[in-house]
């Protein structure tokens, strides 16, 4: 089995095929049947996995975030964003992975990877609107507006299907979110904090 594991990077990663303990298809975990053949008229095999690992994550006490696909050099990689309340440390991380592996082969991957979300993580869904109110943020665009293909300011929300952002002149301005390629969180630091990290000379 290919194990990679981090603090620093704060994921867990498996190549997929390698342990035949995980071949299985349907699992119980405590009262909630985590897959169904009810799954099968959603839309895609990521679709379904999101729902699958959101049930799972809310079983084990953990807050489900995101799941991807990206395509890169080395192959396809799963990729499943979790949290919780206080931190989530390598040991969930490596007990949400060994619990969801079975439950994901619907989908096209050769690695899978589960990670903490990080302070910059995009904002998807409504309830990640709701909990950056009032932060900074980043707005890319997937066309110009106004000649403008990036947007910063103060987040409001996420109201009737539009971001809405505060700029630094005052002015709401507010896109479509399916205009927008990506919406995060800023993370600023100041002087200080960046001398208490330098190492001492």
């Amino acid at each position: 089995m290919t194990v990679v594991s981090s603090w620093n990077a704060g994921f867990f990663l498996l190549q997929r095929g390698i342990c035949p303990f995980f071949q299985v298809r349907t699992l119980t975990f405590g009262q909630v049947f985590l897959w169904s053949d009810n799954l099968a008229g959603q839309s895609s095999p990521l679709k379904r996995a999101e729902i699958v690992a959101a049930r799972m994550a809310a079983e084990m006490g953990y807050e489900f975030v995101d799941v991807e696909v990206v395509k890169e050099p080395m192959g396809k990689f799963l990729r499943l964003y979790v949290d919780r309340e206080g931190g989530i440390s390598l040991d969930d991380l490596e007990k949400y992975h060994r619990a969801i592996q079975p439950l994901m082969d619907d989908v096209d991957y050769d690695y899978m990877e589960v990670s903490s979300p990080g302070a910059d993580r995009p904002l998807k869904k409504q309830e990640d609107f709701d909990r950056a109110a009032g932060m900074n943020v980043e707005v890319k665009l997937y066309r110009p507006m106004d000649g403008v293909k990036v947007l910063t300011g103060e987040l409001i929300g996420l109201n009737e299907g539009r971001i809405e952002v505060r700029g630094a002149d005052g002015k709401v301005i507010a896109v479509e979110q399916k205009a927008v390629a990506m919406c995060r969180p800023l993370v600023e630091f100041d002087e200080d904090d960046l001398a208490d990290d330098a190492p001492e000379a």
